[in-house]
């Protein structure tokens, strides 16, 4: 394979080699907003790799990783993390931790920053945004490891929990102790999230198979504040479902908030279950029932699949997806057939 160079770039994106340097090293002072597109997308087009980064790749092995996180602020994030360094420390490999915060450009700058302290691989919950970087990245044999999302096409290794399972088992769980009017409250259901639209396809398909009604209105996404409006405007129009399947740690947070406002009893007046335990879900009062993904195994799975790659570069074509199994914990928040 041609290596693509600099000159390339220019040749391509019709500028002078200064120019594209310039343009990589973010000087863009006296630099059009057209000339920086046409430069953005011939690197996109030629699969080009700054050199910084590609001579990072050839160095000697510096026994650190680094970790991408999507959103550090799901108790799921820490937990993995936590898991990750386990593994790294019993062989001897430092971790770097890293929040992309769901955005493409954030997870791209830190991946060209930990390529250029020159870490051994990465494990990414990823955006989804940086497909280009992903292949150029694979083309060069750079250990990788997904988490979380799959990206299509699945170009390494990627481990994730089976969602649709998990959902079935807490929409599942709602209708054996007698709701019939059950929601879904989920962070912004997006098309590269895949556990967000996952666990709405099986919250729906579990539904259906009961016979049981998918009201959209039910349906509930967004950030804190549009979720607190969602539920807010069903209650008022006395359109209220006895019963939510929340997607993550954080849509459960803005259920309780809104329970709590109005008044609202769990189980009495609504029954809970949701995805991603906690201990303070065991110690709230009533306690939660969750669906728990196994957090740690998928951690130390991730890392110690990491660190082989990382001894033996050897990379297929394309992966399969490797799909962990949930686990059901009963609590108060489900109790059976009201009186």
């Amino acid at each position: 394979m041609k290596k693509i160079t600099m000159m390339d770039v220019a040749k391509e994106a019709g500028v002078s080699k200064s120019t594209v340097s310039q343009y990589i090293n973010n000087r863009y002072e006296y630099m059009s907003h057209e000339t920086r597109e046409r430069i953005e997308q011939a690197i996109k087009d030629l699969g080009y790799i700054p050199n910084f980064i590609a001579k990072s790749l050839k160095q000697k092995k510096t026994s650190t990783i680094g970790v991408i996180v999507a959103n550090i602020l799901h108790a799921f994030s820490t937990e993995i993390i936590r898991a990750i360094e386990d593994v790294a420390g019993e062989h001897n490999m430092h971790v770097f931790v890293c929040n992309a915060d769901d955005n493409p450009e954030k997870e791209k700058d830190y991946i060209e920053m930990l390529l250029a302290k020159q870490v051994d691989g990465l494990i990414i919950l990823p955006t989804g945004g940086n497909i280009d970087l992903y292949c150029s990245l694979k083309k060069m044999n750079f250990p990788i490891v997904f988490m979380d999302r799959k990206i299509h096409p699945t170009l390494y290794p990627t481990l994730l929990l089976d969602n649709h399972a998990a959902a079935d088992m807490a929409v599942s769980q709602l209708i054996l102790a007698g709701s019939k009017k059950i929601g879904f409250i989920s962070s912004t259901i997006l098309p590269q999230v895949t556990p967000r639209m996952e666990r709405l396809e099986g919250y729906r398909h579990t539904l259906m198979l009961n016979g049981l009604e998918v009201n959209e209105q039910w349906i509930v996404q967004g950030k804190g504040e549009d979720i607190r409006h969602q539920l807010v405007a069903l209650f008022k129009d006395g359109n209220f479902p006895d019963a939510f399947f929340t997607g993550n740690d954080l849509s459960l947070i803005e259920l309780l908030k809104f329970t709590k406002q109005n008044n609202l009893q769990i189980p009495e007046d609504l029954r809970v279950v949701t995805i991603d335990d906690s201990p303070y879900l065991d110690a709230f009062t009533p306690s939660i029932t969750v669906v728990k993904q196994p957090t740690f195994e998928m951690g130390r799975g991730a890392a110690t699949l990491l660190l082989k790659l990382i001894k033996h570069p050897i990379f297929k074509e394309e992966y399969d997806a490797k799909r962990y199994s949930p686990t059901l914990i009963k609590r108060e928040s489900i109790q059976m057939e009201r009186m």
